[in-house]
């Protein structure tokens, strides 16, 4: 019942930690033990007083076997869009030639976007943010 719940109502870090503890039959004693916290450091987090640092967010979702994209993000934050989540999944599928090739056309797509996008604005791009579009 929960993966319903949580697909309709969005949940911030301290919810999926929250859930994740609960799902586990843990208390907040038994997440800082696994992670190497103080038990108050927990109890932060889950309250949403706190935030974990890079290295924490990393042991928590090692212990929780989740990504750390899953603990901050809300399904459809980040990825494509789901009508191109289909297409994206066929490209695992191709040769490392056919990936590549799959990799230019979405390069030169975005790239004729910013264009587009600069010419409207009528000032050009710098080249940071051109690079920073392709990544």
């Amino acid at each position: 019942m929960h993966i319903a719940i949580s697909t309709l109502c969005p949940m911030s870090l301290s919810a999926r930690l929250i859930q994740l503890r609960r799902e586990r039959d843990w208390t907040q004693q038994d997440v800082a033990d696994q992670v190497g916290l103080h038990v108050n450091q927990v109890k932060r987090y889950e309250a949403g007083t706190a935030q974990p640092s890079l290295e924490g967010l990393k042991k928590l979702a090692r212990t929780f076997s989740v990504s750390t994209d899953w603990l901050l993000f809300e399904d459809a934050e980040r990825g494509p869009d789901e009508d191109l989540r289909l297409q994206f999944e066929a490209i695992n599928q191709l040769t490392p030639d056919e990936k590549e090739v799959a990799r230019a056309v979405l390069e030169g797509l975005v790239l004729k976007h910013i264009a587009h996008k600069w010419t409207n604005m009528r000032t050009a791009p710098t080249p940071a943010a051109v690079a920073d579009a392709v990544k």
